[in-house]
């Protein structure tokens, strides 16, 4: 099953907020709930692996088919992409949407922008967030009327769609990208609420700018689904903005992995069946990628081996009239070579 976006033109030359308009339903037919239950819920667990995965495994299977596939690669011109290097090696694009954002933005927006790398001895991961504004050469889109020019990352999925994000990403990184997956993150709330809530140490004593205008207090504290989502949804408080809702989220996905395993959800599977259940999020992968592999793959990585990094930049500036992230393109430059050379400790130790 396959669907496209149909994308609009962007509101401002250069988008603050890049954004596509929801496709239609003559363009895009859901799968059915329990279908989309699963697929979410396989995919933490994919990260958490463990015991669970052998039942999850055959369950999985049986709904595979029916998993929403994006056509992520095939206006990608394969002149010009990057080549692997590293054989065994993965390299998976992961690009989070809020359907539910109280801001009232369309949920097509790229907000998260992840590349994460997969060893090839699959002993750990490494998931290096792309700041959404980071300022990029955008490649032009397939009917040329857009990009071609310097932008905001996020610019390149209104304007073209996965594929056209595939070259922006490809482009800056020189990674040449393996699977593509689209993750509605708005549906980790009702994950976090199957596991009876996560916990979360608070950097600092902050205050939602959405309502019920929560308090959250520096230190640790357990969170409902409602609390780690508005959590990790701020930005305007703090100031580095979108870099503290990028440490926030990175934070919220550790938590859930770490209260999943601790919880003995991954090993009951009673307990396993309420948290499929209870998950009600979207994902769209590319039409290649086996989540029963990756799973499997993946069976042996835990929090632990798990780094959340994000790519070197400089901060953030103004380019014209638009605030941008500037990246240090002397420092990505090492970084992302370590990437392609599945040089992990290079990874970790330039990510710092």
């Amino acid at each position: 099953m396959h669907y496209r976006h149909q994308y609009a033109e962007p509101e401002t030359q250069v988008l603050d907020i890049a954004r596509a308009p929801e496709p239609t339903d003559q363009r895009r037919r859901r799968r059915p709930r329990w279908q989309r239950v699963a697929l979410i819920t396989f995919l933490v667990l994919a990260l958490i692996g463990g015991g669970g995965m052998i039942a999850g495994g055959l369950y999985l299977r049986s709904v595979e088919s029916g998993i929403e596939r994006v056509d992520a690669f095939d206006d990608v011109p394969e002149e010009g992409r990057p080549q692997a290097v590293a054989k065994g090696a993965m390299n998976i694009l992961i690009l989070g949407s809020d359907s539910r954002d109280p801001d009232g933005t369309s949920g097509s927006r790229t907000d998260t922008i992840i590349l994460a790398h997969l060893p090839k001895d699959r002993s750990s991961a490494q998931l290096i967030s792309i700041p959404r504004d980071t300022w990029v050469p955008v490649p032009q889109s397939k009917d040329g009327s857009k990009g071609g020019r310097n932008a905001k990352i996020n610019a390149a999925y209104a304007w073209g769609g996965v594929p056209l994000m595939v070259q922006a990403v490809e482009k800056f990184t020189s990674v040449r990208i393996d699977h593509v997956m689209i993750v509605d993150f708005a549906g980790f709330k009702e994950i976090v609420d199957a596991l009876d809530g996560i916990d979360v140490d608070v950097d600092t004593t902050f205050t939602s700018i959405h309502p019920p205008l929560r308090t959250f207090k520096k230190g640790p504290q357990r969170m409902n689904g409602e609390e780690a989502l508005d959590y990790s949804r701020q930005r305007q408080q703090f100031p580095d903005g979108d870099f503290a809702r990028i440490r926030h989220q990175q934070q919220v996905i550790r938590a859930i992995m770490d209260r999943a395993v601790s919880g003995g959800i991954v090993t009951n599977p009673a307990r396993l069946n309420s948290f499929v259940k209870a998950s009600s999020s979207a994902v769209s992968v590319d039409e290649k990628m086996s989540l029963l592999d990756m799973a499997t793959d993946m069976r042996n990585v835990r929090s632990a081996n798990l780094t959340f990094l994000t790519s070197p930049t400089k901060g953030t500036g103004r380019i014209g009239n638009e605030s941008v992230v500037l990246a240090n393109k002397e420092k990505a430059e090492s970084f992302y070579d370590a990437v392609r050379r599945d040089a992990v400790s290079e990874i970790l130790s330039l990510g710092k």
